[in-house]
């Protein structure tokens, strides 16, 4: 049986180095022929390339030789990026700021459509470019939008889920309350109780937004200005805190990432465990696993119910570079149909972003942990959607480890917090 590998989420990722500039409207620059460039080759046809981190699950390959057979005269080049976030990043800031017409259709991660959108460099998806979102799970699209309009269109969505030792914990926790009290159940089996990503690291900014967002706090109001200074954002970080001193999250949590923790908890060394989908696969079929029968899924706990997970994903952006705008639009209709949906979820553990699919019968028999990933998906919160998020979540990090390491009160944490974010430019 051959080995299937799993793409980890974006958030392994470490933090985005590029330091950005006001936000400038490279996008909104004129053609040769007077229009501007969002404007021009919406009729284009031909060829297109399009760019994506490493297909490590063999995802992409296999669509791009379908859509070629069935597009002979408008073939799709795949151009292969790394599979390290902060370089798949810089990539295309280097070529769109060349304004480069070969990468006419890009993998843009959730936390970029803003930052690149502000630019200018995105093909806004309306009117003659528009693409249907009926259907898709709400935080998907909200996502790929900016200022009310859609940049990118959603291909595959992400949510953190609680996983738990259900040999151990008979009823899942339905709030963070519930959770802690359970601890007492991982110090009497001599094991961990709690841990997410604490490292210092775009993990922690997840963790850290997931507490604020679960206790009914923002990092970012509606229009986009930090707001952190707030009862709730101080209750959700002090639960990350109070948890890490008194013992429910282990010491040794704050050095992990999500393979870290994934580890820690498929050795047995830990009741509770927040990451992404893709530890189901690994902790039931790896020989190592000592959880492989005992695991069972949840919502993330929240105050009074499910939290508000951070949202992961993809999405697929036009350049407005691009000279073949009409066939990238179809490219990018082609990959959110159902049918290459389902073969996203089933070739490379991606969530769909289609509703419908959660709860296919078929599918579900595969993935039996999609009903609990919509349920993440459906509560989730996108981190920070501001042009400026590089310094937004370098912020966030470097407080809140601060915090949790006991340097910081969580009220210093979250003033300093906003007072960088609004250097930035954020608060603007």
């Amino acid at each position: 049986m051959k080995t299937r590998k799993f793409l980890l989420p974006a958030a392994t990722a470490g933090i985005l180095a590029l330091t950005l500039s006001a936000c400038g409207g490279g996008g909104g620059g004129t053609t040769g022929g007077g229009g501007t460039d969002a404007e021009a080759n919406l009729d284009g046809r031909g060829p297109i390339t399009y760019v994506q981190g490493k297909d490590n699950s063999n995802v992409v390959r296999p669509l791009v030789e379908k859509w070629n057979a069935a597009h002979p005269n408008e073939k799709v080049t795949f151009k292969e990026q790394t599979d390290q976030a902060d370089q798949q990043h810089d990539d295309l800031v280097q070529h769109y700021q060349a304004k480069d017409a070969n990468y006419d259709v890009a993998s843009v991660d959730v936390v970029w459509t803003a930052e690149f959108a502000a630019k200018g460099w995105l093909q806004p998806l309306k009117d003659k470019m528009a693409v249907d979102t009926t259907g898709m799970l709400k935080p998907t699209v909200d996502a790929g939008s900016y200022k009310g309009t859609l940049y990118a269109a959603p291909v595959s969505s992400d949510g953190g889920i609680l996983y738990y030792r259900k040999d151990l914990v008979p009823t899942a926790p339905k709030t963070w309350a519930e959770m802690m009290d359970m601890c007492s159940i991982a110090k009497a089996n001599n094991i961990g109780c709690y841990s997410g990503q604490f490292k210092q690291y775009e993990g922690l900014t997840v963790n850290a937004s997931e507490a604020i967002n679960s206790f009914g706090g923002s990092v970012l109001d509606k229009d986009g200005k930090p707001s952190l200074n707030t009862a709730d954002a101080k209750a959700g970080l002090e639960n990350l805190i109070k948890a890490y001193k008194d013992g429910n999250i282990p010491q040794e949590a704050i050095t992990y990432q999500e393979e870290e923790s994934r580890r820690a908890f498929q050795s047995g060394n830990l009741l509770f465990l927040r990451n992404w989908p893709y530890v189901y696969n690994l902790a039931t079929t790896e020989g190592s696993s000592v959880v492989k029968d005992k695991l069972g899924m949840t919502a993330l706990p929240g105050k009074d119910g499910p939290g508000a997970s951070s949202l992961g994903g993809h999405s697929a952006a036009v350049s407005v570079y691009s000279k073949n705008k009409a066939t990238a639009l179809d490219f990018v209709k082609f990959l959110v149909d159902a049918e290459q949906q389902k073969f996203f979820a089933t070739q490379g553990s991606l969530a769909p972003v289609l509703g419908d699919l959660y709860e296919d019968k078929e599918l579900v028999a595969k993935l039996p942990y999609l009903p609990v990933l919509k349920t993440s998906i459906e509560n989730a919160v996108p981190r920070p959607v501001t042009p400026f998020y590089p310094a937004v979540t370098q912020a966030i990090q470097e407080n809140s480890y601060a915090a949790l390491k006991g340097e910081k009160s969580a009220e210093q944490a979250l003033s300093d917090m906003q007072k960088s974010i609004e250097s930035a430019g954020a608060g603007s």
